[in-house]
């Protein structure tokens, strides 16, 4: 079971990246997937969520409406589009799943926000001019 994050890198504050998860040795079809960072010397912080099923999303205040999370479930690959970034958005991002458990509907709002099964190494974001 692996989770293997890319698409991190520099880019300048109004730059995009999009990051990419990969997923080997599981099927994503049955978890709820979150992006998290880590910032130098913070705690790590939720960014985003997607649920199984229906993809219902969640965003932080911090990033919503600049932030895109996706999911590919038969490439077994979700992504974090990434817009406008600013320089407060520097840090290691990682995904990270976690199985639905069996419910029917789970709120994207609360769904990452549990001890999460699988995580990635980190990918670094840096927004410097």
């Amino acid at each position: 079971v692996q989770l293997v994050e890319s698409g991190g890198g520099m880019v300048q504050p109004g730059g995009s990246l999009r990051l990419s998860c990969a997923a080997s040795g599981f099927s994503l079809d049955y978890y709820h997937i979150g992006w998290f960072r880590q910032a130098p010397g913070k705690e790590r912080e939720g960014v985003s969520c997607i649920t199984r099923g229906d993809g219902g999303t969640y965003y932080a205040d911090s990033v919503k409406g600049r932030f895109t999370i996706s999911r590919e479930n038969a490439k077994k690959t979700v992504y974090l589009q990434m817009n406008s970034l600013e320089p407060e958005d520097t840090a290691v991002y990682y995904c990270a799943v976690v199985h639905y458990g069996g419910d029917h509907y789970s709120s994207p709002n609360t769904a990452c926000n549990v001890d999460m099964d699988y995580w990635g190494s980190g990918t670094l974001v840096t927004v410097s001019s």
